[in-house]
C-alpha cells in the first residue's frame, strides 16, 4: 500500500478516521471528525481534496 493517506478535518486540522489510496474517488463525502464532532461534505480526487459549501436554510416568510 504506497500512496496511501489520513484525511485531515478541515475544521481542525486533526487526523479523521479516513485512510484513502492513490486511485480513490470520493463525491459528496460527509466526512465526520471525532475530535471537533463537525461533519463537512468533501470531494477527493487523487488525494487532492476540496470542501464543498452547502447553503444554510433559510426559513419561510409569509
Amino acid at each position: 500500500m504506497k500512496d496511501t493517506k489520513w484525511i485531515l478535518c478541515p475544521v481542525c486540522n486533526n487526523k479523521t478516521r479516513i485512510r484513502i489510496r492513490g486511485d480513490t474517488v470520493l463525491e459528496n463525502f460527509p466526512l465526520f471528525c471525532p475530535k471537533c464532532k463537525q461533519e463537512t461534505i468533501i470531494n477527493v480526487k487523487q488525494l487532492n481534496m476540496s470542501v464543498i459549501k452547502e447553503p444554510d436554510a433559510k426559513t419561510q416568510s409569509r
